[in-house]
């Protein structure tokens, strides 16, 4: 009986210095992608910033997917709340979305790493995903990026309380409809470049700001859900 305290206290504390560990990787992961982007980042880099071997890095995650969606949970926490201080700014359901999709936009410009972590997501099966990301961090994720979109539908779904608003559909799938098209109009942002055609068969290549970009998705998500205002 006398020796359950003192294993409770050993557990205690390997726990918080294995919290501890995990959250020095999650950060070096970070600066990484923050200074060079996602593209190619091995685990021997990450665990060298560390000052760490890479077996270590794996006793920690289950793999580099585990270990790229905790770091992305990083940027989805910073950009829920620029997404919700800007819903906060005003209580007009039209310059609320303005708002909103404008702090998207500018959040994945000045952080082009959040679009490349949360787009490499993305692209892979469901149950990929599934198979590599333990449930703890997979829930970690998923409450990420759910408490971005609940500000988004929240907004919508005031705007249609109110009469601003007419949606065709849910404001859920909207709202999850708009996060994924805005990851895809910041890659455009980040390149630059429109391509277009000057006659039959010929393409040519023009420039795009990332100004151009954050105007045409805010005016985008504004059309959809006044156009039906506008018909009535």
């Amino acid at each position: 009986m006398t020796n359950a305290p003192a294993t409770d206290g050993r557990r205690k504390a390997a726990a918080a210095r294995r919290r501890a560990r995990q959250a020095e990787i999650i950060a070096a992961t970070r600066e990484i992608f923050d200074s060079k982007g996602v593209r190619d980042v091995q685990i021997e880099e990450i665990a060298t910033a560390v000052g760490i071997n890479r077996a270590i890095v794996y006793r920690h995650f289950t793999g580099k997917e585990e270990l790229f969606a905790l770091t992305l949970v990083g940027y989805l926490d910073e950009l829920h709340d620029a997404m919700a201080a800007a819903a906060a700014g005003t209580d007009v359901p039209r310059e609320q979305l303005r708002s909103i999709v404008g702090a998207f936009v500018d959040y994945g410009v000045a952080h082009p790493a959040f679009v490349d972590c949360a787009q490499a997501l993305m692209v892979r099966p469901g149950d990929e995903l599934l198979d590599e990301i333990a449930e703890g961090p997979l829930f970690r994720l998923g409450r990420g990026i759910t408490s971005c979109l609940t500000v988004l539908s929240s907004t919508l779904a005031g705007g249609v309380e109110k009469g601003a608003f007419v949606l065709s559909d849910d404001p859920v799938l909207l709202a999850n409809a708009l996060y994924a098209s805005g990851l895809g109009a910041l890659q455009l942002a980040r390149l630059g470049i429109l391509v277009s055609e000057i006659a039959p068969g010929i393409p040519t290549v023009g420039e795009i700001s990332a100004a151009q970009v954050r105007d045409y998705m805010v005016n985008s998500a504004l059309a959809l859900v006044t156009a039906d205002l506008a018909s009535a």
